[in-house]
C-alpha cells in the first residue's frame, strides 16, 4: 500500500495545527486598521484607539512631506522598477536613497532591498566564504538567524558560534576558542542587534568594538530599531554610545520603521562590501529593486529627520515619561533608553487576555509569548512614539492602572 501523504493528509494536518493555536489562545487575529498610521488609528469594528504597537518611532508614517515625496516619486518614475537592479531595475531615487542613507551614518555607501530581512539574507551568504564564522548574540533578531543558516547552506564550511546575550565575557571565550583553533583561519564577523526588538535593551557597542577589534573581527549592527530612534540626532545605537559611524563595520537596517515606516531595506558599509553585494548579492540579482515610490518617501523621511532632530527630543520625553507612569502603576518594565517598553507579564495566555483588555479599552498594545518569547516571560511591547502627545501617554497609563484593578 502506498505510504504517500495526499492533499487531505495535508489539509488535516494544517487544520490540526490551527485548532490547536485556537485551543491554546495563541492564534493571531490581523486588525484591519482603516486610514493612516498614528498616534490614533481607526480598527475596523472598533473605531480610533490609541496606537502602541506601531514601529512609527518618529511619526514620519503619514508626515505630509513624506507622502508628497512618495506620490511625486510615483508620477516621475510610475509604479514598478519592472526588473531586477543589475538588468534596468535601479533608478535615479535608489541612487539618491542610497547616497542619504551613507551620509546619515556617515559611511562609505548602501544598498537598498524591498526589506531589511532580504538585506539580511543577502549580507553573510554573499559576504562570507567557507572557514569564515558568524558570532552572534543569541537574541538577534530572526532575520539574523535566518541569513545565517543560509550562508551555511550556500557557502558549505561557514561556522557559527551563538554567545549569551549581552555577555562580554562569553564573547570573549567564543573569539578565543576561534584564534586558538589550528584549524581556523578564516574572517569572524561579530553581529549584534543595536536594539532587541523583544527587550527593548541596547547592545553594548563599545564594548563589542574593542573585542573586535582584539580579535580582528568585524563588528555587524542590525540597527533596525535604533535608527531613529538612539541618540540626539537619531543616526542609532553608534551615536548613543558616542561612536561614528564607520566605527561600525556594516549596518543592516530598515526603512519601515522610524524612517517613514513604509517598506525596505538597507546594507551600508565600506565600498567594497557593497560593490559585492551588487555583484554577488542574491536577493538583488533574482529580484526586483525597492520601488521608487518607497525610495522617494523613507529618502524624505531621513531629510525630515536630518534637519530637525526636535522630533528626536520629543520621542525621549516621551519615553521617560511613559516608562516612569508604568512603572508607577506597579508593571515590571525592563529598564532601557529605547522606544519599545516590555512589560512582563508571565505566562502566554495572560499577556494576550491582558492585550484584549487594553483594546477592549481603547488602547492597542500586542501581546506577545512562547515562541516568540520563552516560557514564563510572555509580556504586553508597548511601543512610543514621538507623535503621542501627554494625552495618548497617560490614557495608557490609566488603563495599565485599571488592568491592576487600581481604578
Amino acid at each position: 500500500m502506498s505510504t504517500t501523504h495526499t492533499s487531505a493528509d495535508f489539509l488535516s494536518r494544517t487544520q490540526g495545527t490551527l485548532d490547536e493555536l485556537t485551543a491554546n489562545g495563541q492564534l493571531k487575529h490581523l486588525q484591519m486598521i482603516e486610514g493612516p498610521m498614528g498616534p490614533t488609528i481607526t480598527l475596523r469594528g472598533r473605531g480610533e484607539v490609541d496606537c502602541f504597537c506601531s514601529n512609527n518611532y518618529l511619526g514620519l508614517a503619514n508626515h505630509p512631506e513624506v507622502v508628497q515625496a512618495g506620490i511625486e516619486g510615483l508620477r516621475t518614475y510610475g509604479a514598478g522598477t519592472a526588473s531586477v537592479r543589475f538588468i534596468c531595475g535601479t533608478f535615479q531615487a535608489h541612487e539618491q536613497l542610497e547616497e542619504t542613507i551613507a551620509r546619515f551614518l556617515g559611511v562609505e555607501a548602501s544598498y537598498t532591498f524591498v526589506s531589511c530581512w532580504t538585506a539580511s539574507e543577502a549580507l553573510f551568504p554573499t559576504l562570507c566564504e567557507p572557514g569564515d564564522c558568524i558570532v552572534s548574540d543569541e537574541l538577534n533578531h530572526a532575520c539574523i538567524i535566518d541569513g545565517m543558516r543560509l550562508a551555511g547552506v550556500i557557502k558549505k564550511g561557514v561556522r557559527k558560534a551563538i554567545y549569551k546575550h549581552s555577555d562580554m565575557d562569553n564573547v570573549r571565550e567564543k573569539l578565543h576558542a576561534l584564534r586558538d583553533d589550528p584549524t581556523f583561519d578564516g574572517v569572524i564577523f561579530l553581529v549584534t542587534d543595536g536594539v532587541f526588538s523583544m527587550e527593548g535593551d541596547i547592545a553594548d557597542l563599545p564594548a563589542l568594538r574593542a573585542l573586535c577589534d582584539e580579535f580582528g573581527a568585524l563588528l555587524i549592527v542590525d540597527d533596525s530599531h535604533g535608527t531613529g530612534v538612539l541618540g540626539k540626532s537619531g543616526r542609532g545605537t553608534h551615536e548613543h554610545w558616542g561612536m561614528r559611524g564607520d566605527q561600525v563595520d556594516l549596518f543592516t537596517g530598515t526603512l519601515g520603521k522610524a524612517l517613514g515606516g513604509g517598506a525596505g531595506g538597507y546594507v551600508a558599509g565600506s565600498k567594497a562590501a557593497i560593490d559585492m553585494i551588487v555583484q554577488r548579492g542574491r536577493p538583488t540579482l533574482f529580484s526586483n529593486a525597492l520601488p521608487t515610490t518607497v525610495a522617494c518617501s523613507a529618502r524624505k523621511a531621513i531629510e525630515v529627520l536630518d534637519a530637525d532632530a526636535s522630533r528626536v527630543a520629543k520621542l525621549h520625553a516621551n519615553v521617560g515619561y511613559a516608562r516612569k507612569g508604568i512603572a508607577e502603576v506597579g508593571f515590571d518594565v525592563l529598564e532601557s533608553p529605547t522606544a519599545i517598553c516590555p512589560i512582563i507579564v508571565g505566562e502566554t495566555a495572560t499577556a494576550i487576555a491582558m492585550s484584549n483588555e487594553l483594546l477592549d479599552m481603547g488602547t492597542f498594545a500586542i501581546g506577545f509569548g512562547y515562541p516568540v518569547v520563552p516560557e514564563g516571560a510572555a509580556r504586553i511591547r508597548v511601543q512610543i512614539s514621538a507623535a503621542h502627545e501627554t494625552s495618548h501617554l497617560d490614557r495608557l497609563i490609566g488603563n495599565l492602572r485599571k488592568l491592576k484593578g487600581q481604578e
